[in-house]
């Protein structure tokens, strides 16, 4: 087995999967639960305890939101669809809207009231006129959370209110502000609002990455006692966009503190980088018998990582095959493999072909290459027989 070393490569590689677990010892937080995702990929990059069903306080209401939305791409609603305030809607508790019984209000508004001023009551109004009810809604809610792959997630009330049944993980929150992201572009203005006025009383969006964070697009904040205070947020910087997800700190200055500190970390310790592209060529085969001594080996596909860049830095990669390789050899053989490794990772390999044809040697030739090799003295200290 002929070995071509890493150091003979001009490339290096990075993984098809994060290595969470090595990231989870390179940030520290003071959240007991946390996430950091890559936008693009969906790749988790960090988790703290990231799978575990916790009480997810007004984060969950990004769920609300994303039925509706859900709801208006199908055609059922628009933006412009009112929709009525009952007595129980007017009458609920915690963060308000502050919606006026007996009156209607646009869809858009109650996004409004949702996402800016995280407003329960504009949440009973959703459910109530969408599903007749909060615990029809929350069936139309979890039916969706499991087919957008939803794992950790139950939903017993559109608002977040405390119940037992109300869960959601870190993870499943960033992949549900991802799904957001991509599956209603047109609105994704509603989450970087900074303030919102209704019934002439004016709220200040709570989340704490807009309006002090370059790149701040939103999308939810949450607190109760049980769950503390927590953040989903999502940025973008140089082309690249993250998601930052934690939850069960102390205080909404905490909170602030945390999620701006994750939220550069997200961008600044990790990196997504391209090290082979397909039908690249990665090195070179020797070959015997002939009209090249060598042959060029592409791969067929792109490999990228993106991961946490000390990390990438430890990557080493090698070209193994059985050699020399002999000729004749068609192009696009299969004839080696590409070994990569990544600190804490298991040995990946990826298959090789040859790039183009190499003709074999005729018969005078290889008479003459016979010839050459008798002729040649063994190297020294060597005895030939």
């Amino acid at each position: 087995m002929r070995l071509w070393p890493a150091t003979v490569l001009s490339l290096a590689l990075v993984a098809l999967q994060p290595a969470t677990a090595q990231n989870e010892d390179l940030i520290r937080t003071t959240a007991t639960h946390a996430a950091i995702m890559d936008v693009a990929t969906g790749e988790l990059l960090y988790g703290k305890d990231a799978a575990t069903p916790v009480p997810p306080a007004s984060m969950s209401k990004l769920m609300t939101v994303a039925v509706v939305l859900d709801l208006i791409e199908q055609g059922k609603i628009s933006l412009e669809t009112p929709f009525y305030v009952s007595e129980k809607a007017w009458k609920t508790g915690g963060s308000k809207m502050f919606v006026l019984v007996d009156t209607q209000i646009t869809v858009e508004n109650l996004l409004k009231g949702i996402i800016v001023q995280s407003g329960n009551d504009a949440c009973i109004v959703v459910a109530e006129n969408i599903a007749g009810s909060e615990e029809a809604f929350a069936e139309l809610m979890n039916a969706r959370a499991r087919a957008w792959g939803l794992e950790d997630s139950s939903f017993a009330n559109p608002t977040g209110l405390p119940h037992p049944d109300q869960r959601m993980s870190m993870r499943d929150l960033a992949k549900l502000a991802r799904h957001i992201w991509f599956e209603y572009p047109e609105y994704r203005y509603l989450f970087s609002i900074p303030e919102f006025t209704w019934s002439n009383i004016t709220q200040a969006n709570r989340n704490p990455l807009i309006g002090t964070m370059e790149g701040a697009k939103g999308m939810k904040t949450g607190h109760t006692e049980e769950a503390g205070y927590g953040v989903v947020g999502l940025a973008e910087r140089d082309g690249e966009a993250r998601i930052v997800v934690v939850t069960g700190l102390d205080s909404e200055a905490q909170r602030r503190r945390t999620a701006i500190a994750m939220m550069d970390e997200a961008f600044e310790a990790f990196e997504t980088k391209t090290f082979f592209s397909k039908d690249q060529v990665v090195g070179t085969a020797e070959v015997f018998a002939g009209k090249a001594d060598t042959v060029p080996l592409r791969i067929d596909q792109d490999i990228t990582y993106t991961t946490h860049k000390r990390i990438l830095a430890g990557a080493e990669a090698e070209i193994v095959y059985d050699g020399p390789l002999r000729a004749p050899l068609r192009a696009g053989e299969q004839v080696a493999v590409l070994r990569f490794e990544l600190p804490g990772d298991p040995v990946r390999e990826f298959p090789l072909y040859t790039a183009e044809p190499v003709k074999g040697l005729g018969v005078f030739e290889k008479i003459g290459l016979g010839l050459n090799k008798l002729l040649t003295p063994p190297p020294d200290g060597a005895s030939s027989k």
